[in-house]
């Protein structure tokens, strides 16, 4: 399906890339030469979207004269949380009235990936189904990173329905931060903060919680040592 708008969740506080976010909110720090949200907002485009809402709090102001400099595509709204920190989830509950009644792409600022054959972006939009799904998430395999040495999110079984990981268990999928989203999975969801974690456990449990598995390379871009990791592997696959 054609999905023309977008969340992206840029307003967290990046503690664990310090000493760089003292000065900077996280989608400011530089991979290969550009900003970390540049990266997002310009994969963004070439999937089509106009318009992406981007929330904003740690270094707000920062953030919008960046924005507000970008020329090129989409259009930025700006979701203000100065007030609040609201969260990933909180955060586009606030911002729905911005997105839309359609479904809508929701992603990190700082989630970067190398590119396989077809654009992430582009084969979530195709697989998303209304019908089935309140929720599509990009999962990449845990194996298979750059920079990532957690456990895992999901389970995934034949049809691409996801399930959470069981406890003392290392699973082979790890959220890639984006994914596509129906307005109604956030259907009675609290006001103020709280994490989309919940509504991916609602979903879930309800068995529409689905993962399309990201083709290339997903790099965690978690703390300063890991941008020199990212852009080692940006630099080999252009070799």
């Amino acid at each position: 399906m054609t999905i023309s708008k977008a969340m992206v969740l840029a307003a967290g506080l990046g503690t664990r890339m310090r000493p760089l976010t003292d000065t900077r909110p996280k989608p400011l720090v530089e991979v290969e030469g550009r900003p970390l949200i540049d990266h997002v907002l310009d994969r963004l485009a070439h999937a089509g979207v106009t318009d992406a809402v981007v929330n904003v709090h740690h270094h707000a102001d920062l953030l919008e004269r960046h924005l507000a400099a970008r020329a090129q595509a989409p259009r930025i709204h700006v979701s203000d949380e100065r007030g609040v920190l609201l969260e990933t989830g909180g955060g586009t509950r606030k911002a729905l009235p911005l997105l839309g009644d359609k479904p809508f792409i929701a992603i990190n600022s700082d989630t970067i990936w190398i590119e396989g054959y077809r654009p992430n972006l582009t084969r979530l939009m195709e697989r998303f189904d209304p019908q089935q799904m309140d929720c599509l998430l990009l999962v990449a395999a845990t194996a298979l990173c750059v920079g990532y040495d957690g456990t895992g999110d999901f389970l995934m079984d034949g049809d691409g329905r996801l399930t959470r990981r069981p406890e003392r268990l290392v699973s082979p999928f790890v959220y890639a931060g984006a994914g596509v989203f129906a307005p109604s999975l956030f259907a009675d969801a609290p006001e103020g903060p709280f994490s989309l974690n919940r509504l991916f456990d609602r979903a879930a449990e309800a068995g529409r919680l689905f993962g399309l598995r990201l083709e290339g390379v997903w790099m965690h871009v978690g703390t300063p040592e890991a941008i020199a990791e990212a852009e080692a592997a940006i630099r080999a696959s252009s070799d």
